[in-house]
């Protein structure tokens, strides 16, 4: 793991290129691999897994999948599986704070505008963020950081993991797992790892945040042609 010798933001922010330049490449060899593999086991039918919902998303509204691909999902996401690690008492709020923001896109009814619906959660978001800095102490605070700052590796690759595996709803609607599922989440666990490379070196929830707009962003860009297509 490379450990930044300037705590400069000059410096974090070209370990972040770098990373996201090391995980495009963990890609490239994924998709060799996954070549090999299609030799090898001709009989794996990916076709019956296609992500239609995004397809029909991106189809339908661009704007709103860009946003919610670009801006949103980074910062949730992020705010579930990085937060925890190495954490400060900021990014402990967050983490809880976000999964506030899980249960309350249950409870809005879907009818509702999408973007009045996360104005709403994100207004209701910051309240609860302040109310957990006067309601929980600094000492809690610094025993929760230190238990987790001493168990990073396990939430490290664990969360890597777990990142993987959610994305298997992207799939199908109902968790279940075989060969040919779990090789097109593999993707998401090697972006899942480089995220939390670049949280741990550079040492702030914000960078693995910057991390996946990018990666998402590079796939939005992948996925234009399905809107052009559509016109």
């Amino acid at each position: 793991m490379n450990l930044l010798r300037e705590n400069t933001s000059s410096a974090k922010t070209w370990n972040l290129v770098r990373n996201f330049f090391l995980m495009v490449g963990c890609y490239f060899l994924y998709f060799f691999a996954l070549s090999i593999i299609k030799i090898i086991f001709p009989d794996i039918n990916f076709s019956e897994y296609e992500q239609t919902e995004l397809q029909e998303l991106i189809k339908n509204s661009p704007l709103k999948f860009a946003f919610l691909a670009v801006v949103l999902a980074p910062i949730a996401e992020e705010g579930i599986f990085r937060s925890l690690l190495k954490p400060s008492a900021a990014s402990i709020k967050f983490f809880i704070c976000t999964i506030v923001y899980i249960i309350g896109l249950m409870i809005i009814p879907k009818e509702a505008h999408w973007a009045l619906r996360y104005v709403l959660l994100a207004l209701f978001l910051g309240f609860i963020y302040y109310a957990l800095g006067e309601l929980i102490s600094k000492s809690a605070f610094s025993k929760i950081c230190y238990f987790f700052h001493k168990n990073y590796k396990i939430i490290w690759i664990g969360g890597a993991l777990i990142f993987g595996f959610v994305h298997i709803f992207n799939y199908v609607d109902v968790l279940q797992i075989n060969f040919a599922l779990f090789l097109m989440i593999f993707p998401r666990i090697i972006a899942g790892y480089f995220l939390g490379k670049v949280k741990v070196e550079n040492k702030n929830l914000i960078w693995p945040i910057f991390l996946h707009a990018m990666n998402n962003g590079m796939a939005f860009i992948f996925m234009l042609p399905q809107f052009f297509e559509s016109l």
